[in-house]
């Protein structure tokens, strides 16, 4: 018997093959599938999902390099901006944190409401971080991207995903998705609210799924709902799809409120 002079590939094996053009459609079923397999594995019933700016810093750290810009010399107007905007970052902590503590006031053996983010830093970090303090499992949906963006060090492992396509990453956002969180952030977070608010606005989320917008400051300077309304554009009832606060008292209380409204038990009782 003759030996082959080569051994051939598998086509699953073949990694030129899998990354051309030909195989996309098992590239995107693979951001499907895959991620479906860890959710089932792990119990993850459903999420609280947070959006919002990468580039926000935790209030310890911006008052660091406050201090530090006033010393050596530097922008200092940016330095406050920086400080000031770092409310967001802990405002997405103790928010995350409580609604994870709740969560998990509802019974043992089940994964529900679990906090997911997409899982860089800035106010990702923030919520990931602050159900990680709470002792609560929580999922961070990453994409690549031509600058660098790794997970942040408080996702729990088997939960840390990585997608190429940022389609599929905003499937997994809304698909188990029964409450939504919007911090302040740039065209990402816009994009990402923008989105979520036209397929509820458009019933092609069928389920009850509350959008917070965090913060009045920001947003009312970001987008004026009023003059969508005045030139016609939206409904005015479709300011009701969401809920503006700058209270994570009330933030805490619109989402948990919702989802008992729907039919969950309340925070104590057992699914």
């Amino acid at each position: 018997m003759t030996e082959s002079r080569y051994r051939a590939v598998k086509a699953y094996e073949n990694l030129a093959w899998i990354h051309s053009r030909d195989a996309r459609a098992l590239r995107i079923l693979s951001e499907y599938m895959e991620p479906e397999s860890r959710f089932e594995e792990l119990g993850v019933k459903d999420t609280i999902v947070v959006f919002g700016s990468a580039r926000l810093l935790p209030k310890d750290v911006a008052e660091k390099r406050l201090e530090d810009v006033k010393k050596g010399g530097g922008d200092v107007a940016k330095a406050e901006r920086d400080l000031h905007m770092s409310m967001y970052y802990e405002a997405a902590r103790e928010l995350s944190n409580r609604l994870t503590v709740w969560s998990k006031s509802l019974g043992e053996g089940q994964q529900r409401f679990v906090i997911c983010s997409g899982g860089g830093p800035g106010i990702m970090e923030a919520a990931n971080r602050g159900a990680h303090e709470a002792k609560g499992m929580n999922v961070g949906l990453n994409i690549s991207l031509p600058f660098e963006q790794n997970d942040n060090p408080y996702i729990t492992r088997r939960l840390s995903l990585e997608f190429h396509y940022f389609f599929m990453r905003k499937f997994w956002f809304t698909y188990l998705a029964k409450a939504i969180v919007v911090m302040p952030g740039g065209f990402g977070t816009l994009d990402e609210f923008m989105e979520v608010v036209t397929l509820v606005q458009t019933l092609k989320i069928k389920k009850t799924l509350p959008i917070v917008l965090f913060g009045k400051e920001f947003w009312e300077k970001v987008i004026n709902f009023q003059v969508l309304i005045d030139y016609g554009t939206i409904s005015p009832n479709d300011i009701d799809l969401f809920f503006i606060t700058d209270s994570i008292d009330d933030a805490f209380k619109y989402v948990t409120s919702k989802l008992v409204e729907d039919g969950l038990p309340e925070p104590g009782a057992h699914l």
